[in-house]
């Protein structure tokens, strides 16, 4: 696959078949990420790979406390405070597009809380990938972090694996640290699902829309 099919062709998995991914596999995906650009070098990226019964254990606890109506408390500000119309109505059709996938009514407030449920499972992928920060790093290494991320997604790819980046797995850092027995002083930035894709499902089927890059391009000559 060239880097412009890997890139275009991309999309957010959200369910996946009953198939471990071998160590090897996540090796080789990170070693290739690795050489991500990060100002000065810095590097910030620290990563844990969670699967098996640690995987089990750590999604039961998040979930538990979603369904008990704890309050999620992201490190760091991800969406916009104040929506601006434009930005307000991506993601309006964006969600539309999921949950018509999925046949779940927009007055069904079961199945839309049973569905955001599972982001917190990784929708079930055999492998929950979290991505850390220590708390000295500022606004530029998150930049840096985005360019770690995709990079991950596109070497996933070529091993023939899925993902979805999942800010959802951020909600609740305490949890996540102390069921990882993590150091409690690191930013948790996000998570990531990584898998074998269920091409049946239509979950994965629909694709989200891309502007024109006119509509988002200036040019001075």
């Amino acid at each position: 696959m060239n880097i412009n099919d890997a890139i275009s062709q991309r999309h957010s998995t959200r369910a996946f078949i009953n198939k471990k991914v071998s160590l090897e596999k996540i090796n080789r995906i990170l070693d290739i990420a690795r050489h991500a650009p990060s100002g000065a070098n810095t590097q910030p990226w620290q990563v844990a790979v969670v699967s098996g019964s640690s995987k089990k254990k750590l999604q039961q606890q998040i979930e538990q406390a979603f369904n008990d109506g704890v309050e999620s408390h992201i490190s760091y500000q991800y969406y916009p405070v104040i929506w601006t119309p434009i930005y307000k109505s991506r993601r309006r059709m964006c969600g539309l597009q999921l949950y018509s996938s999925l046949n779940i009514a927009k007055d069904d407030d079961k199945k839309r809380k049973a569905q955001w449920a599972a982001n917190y499972r990784a929708f079930d992928a055999p492998v929950m990938l979290l991505f850390f920060i220590d708390p000295e790093m500022e606004t530029g290494s998150f930049l840096d972090y985005g360019m770690f991320l995709q990079s991950v997604m596109l070497a996933a790819m070529e091993e023939g694996l899925a993902t979805c980046p999942q800010a959802a797995l951020a909600e609740y850092p305490d949890i996540v640290k102390q069921s990882l027995n993590y150091n409690a002083d690191a930013k948790l930035i996000c998570g990531m699902a990584l898998g074998y894709e269920d091409l049946d499902a239509n979950v994965n089927k629909y694709r989200t829309s891309r502007e024109d890059v006119g509509n988002f391009t200036q040019y001075f000559d």
